[in-house]
C-alpha cells in the first residue's frame, strides 16, 4: 500500500542537469570566468543579478572559499559564491546557480556548506545574471577578500596566512582580454583563456605553429594548451626574472596574429596538421 501510494504521489521525476560543454556561454565575461574557475588562484568579481532574490540584488563571485564552501552568505548580508567549489552535475553555469540561490536564502554569517544538487529544472547562471554588466576581475595577492577585518580569531588568522603564503603569484595583463601572468616555483607562464571554440582555436594555433609564429618572442615557446569548459587555454613560458607587465605587449601581438589565423577558412595544410597533432598529444583536459 505504502509503495502504491509513494508511486502514484510521484507525479514529477527529477531529471538530472544536462551536460554543458561551454557552462558559462552566452555571458559576457565567459573567458574570465573560465579562468577564475581553472588558472587564478585568488581573485574576485562583482555581479548583479536580472531579479533579486529575496533580499539579494547582487553577488560576488570568488575563485575559492574557506574550506572549499561552495557558497558563503556573510554577516553583512553579501553572497559569495567560489567558482572552484565543484561540480554536481554536468553543467557547472547550473551548479554555480544553485549555489548562488542557496547562499541568498541562508542565514546571514552562515555558509553552504556543500555543493546543491543541481538538475534540469534549476536556472543557469546565465539566467540569473544581468546580460548587460560588464565582468569586471580583480586579482588578489592572497585570500583576505574572505573576511572583514576583525572577523577572525588567532586560528583562523594562522589559517588564513597558510592560505595565503600557498597562493600562487598571479597579474592581470593590461590591454588583452583573460591573459594572466603567474609565477610556479622558479618558472613563469602567461595563460591565456581564448574565447572561440576549442576547435578552432586548436587550428588557429596549428597555423601559427606551423609557420614559427606561436611564441610569444624569440625565446618565449608555446608550451601547449589546455582544455577547459570547451575553451582553449594556450600557455608560453616566460623569462621569471623579467616584470609581468613587459609580456602585455607581446601578448597583443599574438592576439592579432591569432585572429588572421583563426579567420583561416582554407583546409589545413600537411605541416599544420602535423603541428595540430603535435598540440594535441600536449593538451589535457581541466575538470
Amino acid at each position: 500500500m505504502g509503495k502504491a501510494s509513494r508511486r502514484k504521489g510521484d507525479t514529477k521525476k527529477t531529471r538530472p542537469a544536462p551536460f554543458a560543454r561551454r557552462p558559462f556561454e552566452g555571458l559576457v565575461g565567459e573567458t574570465d570566468l573560465v579562468a577564475m574557475r581553472e588558472i587564478v588562484p585568488a581573485a574576485t568579481a562583482a555581479v548583479t543579478l536580472r531579479e533579486p532574490v529575496g533580499e539579494v540584488s547582487t553577488a560576488t563571485l570568488v575563485t575559492v572559499l574557506p574550506l572549499a564552501w561552495p557558497g558563503l552568505r556573510r554577516a553583512d548580508g553579501e553572497v559569495l559564491v567560489g567558482l572552484q567549489s565543484g561540480t554536481s552535475s554536468g553543467d557547472a553555469g547550473r551548479d554555480l546557480a544553485q549555489v548562488l540561490l542557496a547562499a541568498a536564502e541562508t542565514e546571514p554569517g552562515s555558509p553552504v556548506a556543500t555543493l546543491p544538487l543541481a538538475t534540469a529544472d534549476t536556472p543557469r547562471l546565465q539566467d540569473l545574471l544581468d546580460p548587460t554588466a560588464a565582468l569586471e576581475i580583480t586579482v588578489h595577492e592572497g585570500f583576505d577578500f574572505w573576511v572583514g577585518d576583525g572577523d577572525l580569531d588567532e586560528e583562523g588568522r594562522e589559517s588564513l596566512q597558510r592560505a595565503n603564503d600557498s597562493a600562487i603569484p598571479t597579474v592581470k595583463l593590461d590591454g588583452v582580454r583573460s591573459a594572466y601572468w603567474c609565477l610556479i616555483g622558479d618558472r613563469a607562464y602567461v595563460r591565456q583563456v581564448l574565447p572561440d571554440d576549442e576547435d578552432a582555436a586548436t587550428d588557429a594555433l596549428a597555423r601559427l605553429h606551423a609557420r614559427g609564429e606561436s611564441a610569444l618572442t624569440d625565446t618565449h615557446r608555446l608550451l601547449g594548451a589546455f582544455r577547459a569548459c570547451g575553451l582553449l587555454i594556450p600557455v608560453w613560458e616566460v623569462d621569471p626574472g623579467a616584470d609581468p607587465a613587459s609580456f602585455s605587449e607581446p601578448t597583443q601581438r599574438m592576439q592579432e596574429r591569432y585572429a588572421e589565423a583563426l579567420a583561416d577558412s582554407t583546409p589545413l595544410s600537411a605541416d599544420e596538421r602535423r603541428a595540430r597533432s603535435g598540440l594535441l598529444s600536449r593538451q589535457i583536459t581541466l575538470r
